[in-house]
């Protein structure tokens, strides 16, 4: 049974904490502290046992999930620095951290799994993306792999990418739901309803993801699939274009990989 423990159960830690408890495959004991009561208190439906310090979660456990707020991060490695040995695993989803600077502010050589991961999970549908220092076992990386797992879907990626990752699967749901939120204010001014524009909007996306994993085309071919010669779908796909709706997506992406370096320094 590994021992896997929680600094901050908002919404993301919490996530990851009912994937595990919900996993019959995966057999851990679970610990967690969070400064706010609230929030650790929800976790009793995971079985988790509470802790009163940042530093009790890293003693208990052999994975240690730092699942603060960046801007949170230093306050507590200075708190668990003391608790943190050379078989800990520290799994850190701060955007931006690297794993250098999290070993500079405990132990040389500490074992960290950075993570990506975003709030699907807290429905089991996550998309996560994961590096390792060069200290983590094969073994560790796997448990922790295993953990994503069971929230969702994951992808090891390159250390030197994980700012660049977020993006892609960290921030994109926020985007999404932007996307769809000008969809669903269309229906209102043409006199739809919204729940039922949001029901519509929201299947599309699901039935459009699946055939973007599952169906064997290309982006390009899925939508020459839905584009007929002077239909509705072009005129649509027209005024996007014109819109600069590409470049502006590309420009999203780009302030949220430069706010990730910010982060990091």
């Amino acid at each position: 049974m590994i021992k896997v423990g929680f600094i901050g159960t908002g919404n993301m830690g919490y996530a990851i904490m009912k994937g595990i408890a919900g996993t019959p495959s995966i057999a851990a004991e679970l610990f967690a502290f969070d400064s706010y009561a609230p929030a650790l208190e929800k976790t009793a439906d995971t079985g988790a046992k509470a802790c009163t310090s940042a530093a009790e979660v890293v003693r208990e456990s052999k994975y240690v999930f730092l699942a603060v707020k960046p801007q949170q991060l230093d306050e507590v490695l200075d708190v668990i620095a003391s608790e943190v040995t050379a078989d800990k695993v520290i799994v850190s989803i701060c955007a931006g951290i690297d794993d250098k600077y999290i070993a500079s502010k405990t132990i040389d050589g500490a074992k960290v799994v950075l993570v990506m991961p975003n709030t699907p999970l807290l429905l089991g549908e996550g998309a996560t993306a994961l590096s390792r220092s060069e200290t983590v076992s094969d073994e560790e990386f796997g448990d922790v792999c295993g953990i994503f797992g069971a929230c969702g879907v994951y992808a090891v990626i390159p250390k030197d990418k994980m700012k660049e990752i977020i993006a892609i699967n960290g921030s994109s749901p926020a985007f999404i739901y932007l996307f769809a939120q000008a969809f669903v204010n269309y229906a209102d001014s043409v006199g739809i309803d919204g729940e039922t524009a949001k029901k519509l909007f929201a299947q599309s996306l699901v039935g459009s993801a699946k055939m973007i994993t599952d169906s064997g085309y290309t982006l390009d071919k899925l939508i020459e699939m839905v584009s007929s010669k002077g239909g509705t779908t072009i005129a649509g796909l027209d005024k996007l274009r014109e819109g600069g709706f590409g470049q502006a997506v590309q420009s999203c992406c780009e302030a949220c990989t430069k706010r990730a370096y910010e982060l990091a320094k």
